[in-house]
């Protein structure tokens, strides 16, 4: 009875696995990088740093599986960095990410 209780005690931390987050990034001439993290198991974000002079106009799109995908747009103001998140209805198993970033006019 202790062997079965060390070893399920030992496995517990294999229970907090993160899932795989891929991105697609299209950035036509701005200077943007990205930092993604899985924020909780329904819930996904990415960090855009601007690091270029021109502010970046984004199109972010979150796909998880069959579920409808959520689009955010968002405004990167010159050597500023914003937040954007996305909250679906299901556990997130692989977090799909599209990234389309464009000069601001």
């Amino acid at each position: 009875m202790k062997k079965c209780c060390a070893v399920l005690l030992a496995l517990l931390p294999l229970t907090a696995l993160a899932y795989p987050i891929d991105v697609d990034k299209q950035l036509d001439g701005v200077k943007v990088d990205y930092t993604t993290y899985d924020t909780d198991y329904d819930m996904g974000s990415i960090t855009l740093n601007n690091y270029g002079d021109v502010p970046a106009q984004c199109k972010v799109r979150f796909q998880n599986g069959p579920e409808a995908p959520r689009v955010r747009r968002v405004q990167v103001p010159a050597k500023q960095s914003r937040d954007v998140t996305a909250k679906f209805n299901r556990k997130i198993i692989k977090l799909r990410i599209t990234l389309d970033c464009k000069p601001q006019e």
